[in-house]
């Protein structure tokens, strides 16, 4: 039982593919973007470990785990109870914290309730999220959201007219009519002319019955005040409505520090208990290395394992590269990489072994240096004995197998199959796009173009930045370099575009979409798609669209349906009707060059440029070509993109004219070494096209190919902020100070 086995796996595009995976070691799998690296290892083996890992609990629990459907793969012998740590970011809400995420805050909140004084009770007291222990202001957030009324209220307007800027108080909303039939307005009056009672009423009114209201006015109902409606509806600590509303609320919510606790989160009473004169949400406040100076000089023998047990899960964050962040820190503003690396923190003092760890692409959204940490996490983990599998695009990661396993040899339909199996060493030597890579000799960027002229920002402060002022050359291809959380992000997508509104920030958030939005319709191209449908066979082209005429009655277009499955797990499959496709069945007799509606949905873009070569169609499908993308399919939903794909598909939208500023985040992030090179192409042709391109990035290959160099640091959080170099990629290499230099030339010498 010395290596996993899976034979023959089928799992989306693999073609019935079987391998052995020495178990104790370190394999990653690399090969292009669609190639089948994740179907087999998280689809095929990650998804079945986890099912029969579920499968062992009983229905109760099983009915609150993910569901995990069966892989297509005939079996898989000597699989290992499996820890599977992916790219999602740790999101959660305000109340989620890098303290409470990686559980150093629970010991935390236990010294203090032991060891500080004054006593002020026990360790449940010292939590924000416990009403003995939260703000009362804040109710434990640390800020208060406060309603701007002139962005809620068009005084131009009067309550029939739409007065009230917020859904359910418009005209014909439900909560509107709490004010048109209350019987205190003249509804055909604008609030302009209100006197103060009528507008302190209408917006400031405690809950009471009205004396005398419309006829149409519930028995039991009470009026309120806008204001006090909202923050009860939408703002307040259990608000069920806030998820629904979010982005309408931002419009109209002003967010400032509570000026009770100054944004401690903790009651008065709370933070009047001190450790060495420092209350709980001081030492919450303090970078992590700091904090782990302040544990390491208390002195106690009574409570000497509390702090030995602080002491090692600080140690642990440090050792990954982390050591700038703050416990107070909330977890939906950290980074990719920042939450990956935090995950990873809870099992470096796991003394379980024999464990199936899987990782998706680590090294994202890290510097080379990052990287060197991953690596060294990674190599601990497999020391105690667990088996590792990565899926990987990055050199230095790759190096570090054991074992690589490359697949290929393209994308989609022409990927599915192992192209190399073996040591790091032999891949040079295979015939994949991955070899091929590796085979090459890095060049530099020796002809830099000339700035055109400056781009300045000037004495910028904001987060980390220490007083920042630096150029921007125009017309040339800049690339931001330097370790993660050094203060790039927020010099350039926080400081840059207040000096420069009308640049273009094009980024990695998510689309706003919803599950029927695909990749046609991102594109625009749906509509003239249904046409040529409908012209080829003589029928409305609303019997091509799946939320029209053409949509499958069983399950509404969506393709899927759940199973209710009473006490055991619900399960999402594809709708026994339509097979998936979303179409009503009839709909699929008619053909377009011998392809139906839902065959054309199943076509990558590779396989759709040479059926659909009509210049609307073409022109698209060859820019996501060159993005890097061909192996996305015509109706793959949106919402299943990464990051990294969602920003090149973006980028087709950002190409119009010249004279741009355009801003890219890590626009190389899950690409494979062979799509970076593609990539590079587009971002100079853009230049060339008069564009000034500026590129968050930590990929050597991109680094080594720009024009000018702006390299931030010297570290992160605190120990970032300044600007360490400015310059060509040739005058970057002979600087002895930057990081980002060393680790190019390594680089260069490979």
């Amino acid at each position: 039982m010395s290596s996993i086995k899976i034979i023959h796996a089928r799992q989306n595009n693999l073609k019935n593919i079987s391998l052995e995976i020495p178990k104790k070691s370190i394999t990653v799998f690399t090969g292009v973007s669609g190639s089948g690296k994740s179907s087999l290892v998280f689809e095929t083996i990650g998804a079945e470990a986890q099912r029969q890992i579920n499968e062992t609990q009983s229905s109760f629990i099983r009915n609150r785990l993910q569901h995990y459907g069966v892989a297509d793969v005939d079996r898989i012998e000597n699989l290992n109870v499996p820890v599977i740590i992916n790219q999602k970011r740790l999101g959660g809400n305000a109340r989620s914290t890098v303290g409470t995420a990686t559980d150093v805050y629970a010991p935390l909140r236990l010294l203090f309730s032991r060891m500080g004084q004054p006593f002020v009770g026990y360790s449940n007291v010292f939590s924000f999220n416990n009403p003995q222990g939260m703000c009362p202001q804040c109710e434990g957030l640390g800020f208060v959201q406060t309603v701007n009324v002139s962005a809620l209220i068009d005084k131009e307007k009067s309550l029939n007219e739409g007065a009230i800027l917020f859904p359910t108080f418009q005209p014909g909303g439900w909560r509107w009519t709490r004010y048109v039939y209350a019987g205190y307005f003249d509804n055909d009056k604008k609030l302009k002319d209100y006197t103060e009672d009528e507008w302190n009423r209408l917006l400031y009114a405690s809950e009471h019955k009205p004396p005398h209201p419309d006829k149409n006015w519930g028995k039991t109902v009470k009026y309120e005040g806008v204001i006090p409606r909202i923050e009860q509806a939408f703002l307040r600590k259990d608000a069920k409505e806030y998820h629904t509303r979010k982005q309408a609320l931002k419009q109209i919510i002003s967010i400032q520090t509570c000026p009770s606790c100054k944004g401690q989160r903790l009651n008065k009473k709370v933070l009047s208990c001190k450790i060495g004169g420092k209350n709980i949400a001081d030492c919450t406040a303090l970078a992590i290395d700091e904090l782990l100076h302040f544990i390491n000089n208390l002195q106690s023998e009574a409570y000497a394992v509390i702090l030995q047990e602080i002491t090692k899960k600080l140690q642990n964050i440090c050792d990954i590269g982390l050591q700038y962040l703050t416990l107070d820190r909330r977890t939906d503003t950290l980074s990719g990489g920042e939450s990956q690396r935090i995950k990873m923190v809870k099992y470096l003092g796991s003394s379980l072994v024999d464990l199936l760890y899987i990782f998706d692409e680590p090294s994202i959204g890290l510097h080379p240096k990052d990287v060197q940490h991953i690596a060294s996490i990674i190599h601990q983990i497999k020391d105690k004995g667990n088996t590792v599998l990565i899926v990987e695009h990055d050199p230095d990661l790759i190096k570090i197998a054991d074992q690589v396993v490359d697949m290929g040899p393209g994308s989609g339909s022409n990927g599915g199959e192992i192209i190399y199996q073996g040591g790091f060493a032999g891949l040079k030597q295979s015939d994949g796009k991955t070899g091929r890579y590796f085979a090459q000799r890095p060049s530099f960027n020796k002809n830099p173009r000339k700035a055109k002229g400056y781009l300045e920002i000037k004495n910028a402060t904001k987060n980390n930045l220490k007083n920042v002022s630096v150029r921007i050359p125009e017309g040339v291809f800049t690339v931001v370099a330097g370790v993660a959380g050094s203060g790039k992000s927020t010099l350039i997508h926080g400081v840059l575009p207040d000096f420069y509104p009308q640049a273009t920030i094009i980024d990695q958030s998510a689309f706003v979409s919803n599950v029927r939005s695909n990749v046609l319709t991102y594109l625009h191209l749906s509509d003239a798609l249904r046409k040529l449908f409908a012209d080829a066979n003589q029928v409305s082209e609303k019997l091509f669209s799946r939320n029209s005429e053409g949509a499958c009655k069983n399950c509404k277009g969506l393709g899927v349906e759940k199973i209710d499955l009473a006490f055991i797990d619900d399960i999402e499959q594809p709708c026994e009707v339509c097979g998936g496709s979303g179409y009503d069945p009839e709909v699929l007799q008619y053909t377009y060059r011998k392809l139906s509606i839902a065959d054309v949905m199943k076509l990558t873009i590779t396989d759709a440029i040479s059926l659909f070569p009509e210049p609307l169609f073409s022109k698209a499908f060859n820019l996501l070509i060159q993005l890097g993308l061909e192996y996305l399919t015509l109706g793959q939903r949106l919402d299943t993109f990464s990051g990294g794909e969602r920003q090149r598909l973006k980028l087709t939208k950002e190409l119009s004219g010249s004279g741009n500023i355009l801003i890219l985040d890590e626009p190389s992030t899950g690409l494979h070494p062979s799509d970076t090179e593609k990539l590079l192409i587009f971002l100079n042709q853009l230049v060339d096209q008069n564009n000034t391109l500026i590129v968050i990035e930590h990929n050597l290959d991109i680094i080594a190919r720009a024009d000018w160099i702006i390299d931030i640091g010297p570290g992160a959080g605190k120990y970032g902020g300044e600007i360490v170099f400015e310059g060509t990629v040739e005058q970057l290499l002979k600087n002895k100070t930057s990081v980002t230099a060393s680790y190019l030339n390594q680089y260069l010498k490979t």
